[in-house]
């Protein structure tokens, strides 16, 4: 159902789109999570859509979500909660890791959240824009890479790609959102075995933490993701969202 043939109740997003429009990851949000109240239901849906993740809203007033991909759930991912923060136009979100403070700013969309809430990630830095658009696929190794090079470090422009290489034993999620298997275990999960993700979140805000700088960062097929470290610890994340099937 990757073709946005979605069920009534349901938007589909296209969050961290490029300058363009196009690009970004598609994000699927159910606008009464009272009508999948169990994590059963939840979860079947999930994998009905198929999107890397799926957002149920559970109070729009307070902001409480709950994300799904099609095998777990999340307590922070990066694109489905600035897709959220778009639709509900709330100044926060509740999730199980805490508040998660938003804003709006011209075309942008802004959350602000801690580098620890994602899940742990290799940052490489490669020598040129032009390596970086070379690689056919994940280099060798096991777990989540963000491969980037300075487009103009001057101007904190960047180029980078996302992979999960390998597969652990609960999985990876395409977006860069940290879950949680049994017995605690952080985990993510591959929206149909693809092992590149168009558009993090998560890495970006780990990136930009560990640089101590604002970045505007271009990913995969051409999505732009901004960041911006905050004085208090926290990164914020903006990019645009379109709304491309509304319920």
């Amino acid at each position: 159902m990757n073709d946005f043939d979605v069920p009534e109740g349901i938007d589909v997003l296209r969050v961290f789109c490029g300058p363009d429009g196009r690009h970004g990851n598609a994000l699927g949000v159910v606008r009464d999570g009272r009508e999948y109240p169990d994590d059963e239901s939840r979860q079947a849906l999930a994998r009905k859509l198929g999107f890397g993740e799926t957002v149920f809203v559970d109070d729009p007033e307070r902001g409480t979500v709950d994300i799904r991909t099609p095998e777990l759930r999340l307590p922070f991912a990066g694109h489905p909660l600035v897709g959220a923060a778009w639709l509900l136009d709330l100044e926060v979100l509740e999730m199980p890791v805490g508040d998660v403070v938003t804003r709006q700013d011209g075309e942008f969309t802004w959350i602000a959240a801690r580098p620890e809430w994602a899940p742990p990630r290799t940052l490489e830095r490669y020598a040129s824009v032009a390596e970086v658009e070379a690689l056919t696929g994940p280099p060798p190794g096991e777990g989540r890479l963000y491969v980037w090079a300075w487009e103009d470090e001057a101007a904190g422009r960047v180029r980078a790609r996302a992979f999960q290489r390998g597969h652990d034993e609960c999985g990876d999620s395409r977006s860069g959102g940290a879950g949680v298997c049994a017995g605690g275990v952080e985990s993510k999960t591959v929206d149909e075995g693809k092992d590149e993700d168009e558009a993090t979140g998560a890495a970006a805000m780990l990136l930009s933490a560990e640089l101590g700088r604002a970045l505007n960062i271009t990913q995969g097929r051409g999505s732009q993701i901004l960041t911006a470290p905050a004085p208090d610890g926290m990164v914020e994340i903006g990019g645009r969202v379109l709304l491309a099937v509304a319920s």
